[in-house]
């Protein structure tokens, strides 16, 4: 596997953590509204409203854990990203860069 495709992969990973992190999050909320409104309820036992609770805890803690752990990798793809753009700009010929803008400023006039 080639370096690009190992970051490529790594990026990936990042990425499917974040959407996940976003719908646990949104999962965590609906659990916490629907204790309160469990709560509300005169007829629901203290046990429901407990266990109610006790799901959107336990998912929180889960959450916890994506968050540390995004934490954690998301220096490690910032550091790759900053090291790229470091070798980019010391590759980069600026007078092609800027005969090519000034070429397609007269283009556009």
């Amino acid at each position: 596997m080639t370096n690009r495709r190992v970051i490529n992969n790594y990026f990936i990973d990042v990425n499917n953590l974040a959407d996940l992190l976003l719908k646990l999050v949104n999962s965590y909320r609906l659990l916490v509204g629907g204790a309160d409104e469990l709560n509300k309820i005169a007829l629901s036992s203290k046990s429901d409203v407990r266990k109610a609770i006790k799901r959107a805890d336990e998912l929180g803690d889960i959450i916890d854990d994506i968050v540390k752990t995004l934490d954690h990798i998301e220096g490690n793809y910032s550091e790759y990203c900053k090291l790229k753009s470091d070798v980019i700009k010391e590759k980069l010929q600026y007078d092609y860069i800027l005969t090519e803008i000034d070429e397609e400023l007269k283009l556009s006039e």
